[in-house]
């Protein structure tokens, strides 16, 4: 989530005002790195030092660039999370090979980098001066957090580019008990991390760049690193733990949603006499998300948010008469008025899986960062979050799902496990009606029906965009299903502000040349909308995990009416490929004068072991295959027939 140019920055030792460490002729001379064949470049050192009790973090990098691709670091972006911190302090400067030097002194700029449920990452940016192949690059800076920020405490150890030597500190806090690990160990050689008087180090060698691969799961998760845990109690018993923390947290939900006599009232409001249990729930929840949600709107300048006057919520009643609150308080309200109908519900805290997996024994109770309700109906248990924007109706966002939680009681809690989604529940629906003529090209209408956290996913990327910009993304999407050049045109108007549980798009949609002559007959391809598969997971090795967000099954509905004069001669077979967790069906169908074409590809799974990566290869080479597949068309004139 954090760019791949965090790496352009790590780290720093000193204070701004000190020198930069001396560079020596060896550095300069240097052409490659044998432990890092072909890199672009590579950190030839890096230092963090951490200091948990002034919350400031010292950073200081030095970079050599060993090829053309490689003077790109040069461009720097240096994140940091907005409303909780600030980066001051920023030096930089270009050392030639001649060891000459160019000092930055430009404009250092700010722009957005990642928005997500009210989280908004910013970057400082700039270009350093006069960067070579041979030239070394220096950077460091300050990274300022607000109180409370140490409970994210953490070395990342593994960056972009191969690293020669580095050093990591932290000067950890005394207010609080503290534990650190390496979850993925630490680089061969590295001496584990040592305390002298409260100041924590480590010094390590020759760490690996860290490889990005395409659906792998969050990049911290597989990094070197080491992770400080702070905690409020010394309990190092982990069920002595979080019973403690499920009742402290019992305790201060209750107090929040504790307003009977209003809620009642609320629901009145709300449900009718003679509405079954479900349409009560379905009622509840959809009244909860026409609260306004703080956390899901446009930016605002201070001067905006101090004439709103916005007032601090303390209870569901305050949310309830004002209107307005974060999604947490959202949620928490359907915990309160579900009971308030008479459902026996349960307040959940749960652990995302979008930036980390959680793990009880680590006793983080940070980690467990969002919440869910838990409703019994009909003897099933149902998972809502309507405190986060866009999830429809009886589904959780897919980073809630399949996840630990703990469901709060007075005396505690106990752990539970949110459900995946169907993959029948989320992905696309593709339907086409097209004509095509002489030339071999396409011509027709286009509609794609998103389901699901497919729906939700593109309402959520999309919350801040004009109509301009939306057009322009669910256009794009679609010429990225079609492996040739297209041209395409939205037609209608979506519906991007509900939380339905459909989002659909209708297009006119032209691809020019889609059939090709060959001699008399006309061979057309079967796989119109199979360009999403055309060139995934083509690598021979796999390094990490196979991780997708959440399962889906995507269909295609095709007619194409065959050119007058023209008639179906030969259909390929049918495919059918079952590989247990993923499924590929197609099947080609002559209707007289149109073809009818269908494809299903269903991918029923969330994480996968690299050692069944070539399985999953297999699969994608049948997908393609299948896609490559002809149906031949032939003149039906006289004589015209082969």
């Amino acid at each position: 989530m954090l760019v791949l140019l965090t790496a352009c920055f790590a780290p720093i030792p000193a204070s701004a005002g000190e020198d930069w460490l001396p560079v020596t002729s060896e550095e300069l001379k240097m052409t490659s790195e044998p432990k890092a064949p072909g890199a672009q470049a590579i950190y030839l050192y890096r230092q963090v030092d951490r200091d948990d009790q002034e919350n400031r973090e010292h950073f200081y990098s030095r970079i050599k660039i060993l090829t053309e691709e490689g003077r790109k670091y040069g461009d720097v972006e240096i994140p940091f999370l907005k409303g909780h911190g600030d980066i001051k302090n920023i030096q930089a400067r270009t050392i030639r090979p001649d060891g000459s030097v160019a000092n930055f002194d430009g404009r250092v700029y700010e722009k957005m980098i990642v928005k997500a449920k009210g989280v908004k990452y910013l970057a400082k940016t700039f270009s350093l001066p006069d960067v070579q192949v041979g030239s070394i690059i220096e950077c460091r800076y300050i990274s300022d957090s607000e109180q409370g920020y140490i409970f994210d405490s953490q070395w990342l150890l593994s960056e972009e580019l191969f690293t020669k030597h580095a050093k990591f500190s932290l000067r950890r806090s005394t207010l609080y008990a503290i534990q650190w690990s390496w979850p993925q160990g630490l680089p061969e050689g590295t001496p584990p991390p040592q305390e002298d008087h409260q100041v924590i180090r480590l010094e390590t060698y020759n760490i690996p760049a860290f490889q990005v691969e395409d659906y792998m799961p969050p990049e911290n998760e597989l990094k070197y690193r080491v992770d400080f845990r702070y905690s409020r109690s010394f309990e190092k018993d982990p069920v002595k733990f979080w019973k403690e923390e499920g009742k402290r947290n019992y305790r201060d939900i209750e107090a929040f949603i504790d307003k009977r006599q209003a809620m009642e009232r609320a629901v009145a409001e709300i449900v009718g006499p003679d509405d079954t249990p479900e349409e009560k729930l379905q009622k509840i929840y959809a009244r909860c998300q026409k609260i306004r949600n703080t956390e899901f709107e446009p930016d605002k300048t201070q001067r905006e948010r101090d004439r709103e006057k916005l007032k601090e919520i303390l209870s569901v009643e305050d949310i309830w008469k004002r209107g307005y609150s974060g999604g947490r308080g959202i949620t928490w309200l359907f915990l309160a008025l579900a009971r308030a109908a008479g459902f026996d519900a349960s307040p959940v805290l749960v652990s995302t899986r979008d930036n980390h997996f959680f793990s009880s024994g680590y006793m983080k109770a940070d980690d467990l960062n969002d919440n869910v309700v838990l409703v019994k109906l009909n003897g099933k248990d149902l998972y809502f979050d309507p405190g986060t924007a866009f999830t429809p109706y009886g589904l959780l966002p897919w980073h809630e799902t399949h996840v630990k939680g703990l469901s709060l009681v007075k005396d505690g809690g106990e752990w539970i496990t949110t459900p995946l989604v169907p993959a029948a529940s989320s992905g696309i629906d593709r339907k086409a009606t097209l004509q095509l003529d002489e030339t071999g090209s396409l011509d027709g209408k286009v509609t794609l029906t998103f389901k699901g956290l497919s729906a939700r996913g593109r309402r959520l990327d999309e919350n801040d965009e004009d109509a301009a910009a939306r057009r322009k993304f669910l256009e794009e999407e679609l010429q990225g299903y079609i492996p040739s050049s297209s041209e395409v045109e939205l037609t209608n108007s979506p519906d991007w502000s509900s939380s339905s549980n459909m989002l659909v798009a209708e297009f006119h949609l032209k691809v020019p040349d889609w059939a090709s002559a060959a001699g008399r007959r006309t061979l057309v391809s079967i796989g119109l909308f199979g360009g999403g598969e055309k060139h995934v997971f083509e690598h021979a090795a796999r390094v990490h995990p196979i991780y997708f967000s959440y399962a889906y099954e995507d269909d295609d509905d095709i007619t194409i009416n065959v050119p007058p004069g023209m008639q179906i001669s030969s259909l390929p077979r049918p495919a059918n490929v079952d590989a247990n967790v993923c499924r590929y069906k197609t099947a080609a169908e002559n209707q007289g004068a149109s073809l009818h074409l269908t494809r299903s590809l269903t991918m029923n799974l969330v994480f996968l072991e690299t050692r069944y990566y070539g399985a999953l290869q297999n699969f994608f080479q049948a997908v393609r295959s299948g896609d490559d597949q002809q149906v031949v068309l032939s003149s039906n004139v006289a004589g015209g027939q082969d």
